[in-house]
């Protein structure tokens, strides 16, 4: 198999991973919070550990807090249902959310009848239009913005410092989604115009499934997604105040959280803006080859520096699903239709049936690219 699929997730994942999830869950796999031996002492102390690592990683401290949840999802959906959205809020999202932004809002605005409203963006370079923006906050004040750093569709590397402090001059509360870019793009949270950021393990963290979370100084106003035991203060029947434990209920993930901890410290050794680097390079060598086939329409913002290794392409003659299908036959896997983010799909006039996306990483290689240029020609001869 040839991959090209890492905006769903990332794969393979450093062998340092793989390596330590196996020795660390043997000698360590034991039940964080609910014994005194040592064994649950170690892996406390690697959980704890692993959130420094990503405090470290955004450049913050505390009173910033590292929440961990199983997915993004549960980390978006925690600080949905802890708002209490009033008829007349005004919400702002991009035109490039995840549907566990789009479902989740959509959900509470049945209940409580608050507005909607879609930043506009630029045409040519699938940025946020910051000029138009001005205007429709002074017209509609905004109470909350979601905002994804990246676009797992298409690419484009949004705005979102600048966008959080415009939304914070009006009083918003901004939360940022992170799932495309944690562990890629630089950026600091240090910045009290960014209330709650979301980040996914196992995407460009290089970590597994089934770790995720927030961070954020903020985690007070935050409820609980899922209530049950701690193994702190268990004749209490509330929740404990205390954070994180508050949010954590349930066994910590701790073989996902050591796979986390290895990815984290891989990063570190690599350098993210070296990450970064070859990603912008193998980008370009895919770009050069898609470019290369007359029967291929690139979706993309054309400012290379405001994209990640995300390319979204239309097959003149083909639906998506099609290509997908060719592709998969010819050992070469892609995502196709509208990636759970069909906002996008929609002012991209890309809908319904969406894209081709190819979607690289650190380790996506030259011989990934040759295979995959070999079936684009083949596609192409038979078209």
């Amino acid at each position: 198999m040839h991959y090209f699929d890492n905006a769903a997730t990332t794969f393979p994942k450093p062998n340092e991973v793989y390596e330590y999830m196996d020795s660390f869950y043997r000698q360590y796999g034991v039940n964080v919070g609910r014994g005194q031996f040592k064994e649950s002492s170690i892996a406390y102390a690697m959980m704890q550990e692993t959130r420094q690592l990503l405090l470290d990683l955004f450049h913050v401290r505390y009173p910033y807090e590292v929440v961990f949840t199983p997915s993004a999802t549960q980390a978006l959906n925690t600080i949905i249902n802890s708002i209490t959205f009033k008829t007349g809020d005004v919400v702002y999202i991009t035109p490039f959310e995840h549907n566990a932004v789009l479902r989740t809002l959509y959900a509470k605005q049945k209940e409580n009848g608050f507005g909607i409203n879609i930043l506009p963006i630029e045409e040519k370079t699938l940025q946020i239009d910051i000029e138009k923006t001005r205007i429709l906050f002074e017209k509609s004040i905004p109470n909350y913005c979601f905002l994804t750093h990246a676009s797992n569709s298409f690419g484009c590397v949004l705005q979102v410092e600048e966008i959080c402090k415009l939304a914070k001059s009006y009083g918003a509360v901004n939360i940022i989604d992170m799932a495309q870019t944690a562990g890629l793009v630089d950026i600091s949270l240090n910045n009290s115009n960014i209330d709650y950021a979301v980040f996914a393990g196992h995407k460009t963290l290089y970590g597994p499934f089934g770790i995720a979370g927030i961070i954020t100084k903020n985690a007070k106003d935050l409820k609980p997604f899922l209530i049950g035991g701690t193994g702190f203060d268990s004749k209490n029947m509330e929740m404990p105040e205390q954070i994180p434990l508050k949010f954590e209920a349930g066994s910590a993930n701790i073989q996902a959280i050591a796979g986390l901890n290895a990815a984290l410290k891989w990063i570190k050794v690599i350098g993210i803006n070296n990450i970064r680097a070859k990603e912008k390079e193998t980008t370009q060598k895919l770009l050069d080859v898609i470019k290369n086939h007359s029967n291929i329409s690139i979706v993309r913002g054309e400012i290379e520096d405001n994209n990640i290794g995300v390319i979204s392409c239309v097959f003149a003659g083909y639906s998506s699903d099609n290509i997908g299908q060719v592709l998969s036959e010819k050992g070469i896997a892609v995502r196709t239709g509208l990636h759970c983010a069909p906002k996008g799909h929609e002012v991209l006039k890309t809908s319904p049936d969406g894209t081709v996306r190819f979607s690289i990483s650190y380790f996506t290689s030259d011989r990934d690219i040759q295979a995959l240029e070999t079936v684009l020609d083949y596609i192409e001869m038979e078209g």
